[in-house]
């Protein structure tokens, strides 16, 4: 359900009861300003984010080795071969 501010004003209590069901939108000139959710979603969401913090490419590599390791995997490098190289012709 959404909520003017006017109304989560005078009706606090029956908006934290709807909460208990379902998040509840508070808008303010017909936007959204907040939202209300009861603890439970609240906390999983709190959980959800701290196990999504974002990883460094150091770290991402990290685990990456260690599945390549674990599967027993190697990445096969493909010989070189000699080709033109247009930054190192050095022009003065």
């Amino acid at each position: 359900m959404k909520w003017s501010v006017a109304q989560a004003k005078q009706r606090l209590s029956e908006l934290l009861r709807t909460s208990a069901k379902e998040p509840q939108t508070i808008l303010s000139r017909s936007r959204a300003v907040a939202v209300v959710v009861n603890v439970e979603s609240f906390e999983q969401f709190q959980a959800w984010q701290s196990a999504r913090r974002a990883r460094t490419v150091a770290e991402a590599f990290d685990e990456l080795r260690t599945l390549a390791a674990s599967a027993d995997y190697a990445v096969k490098v493909p010989r070189r071969r000699n080709r033109r190289n247009a930054f190192s012709r050095v022009r003065g």
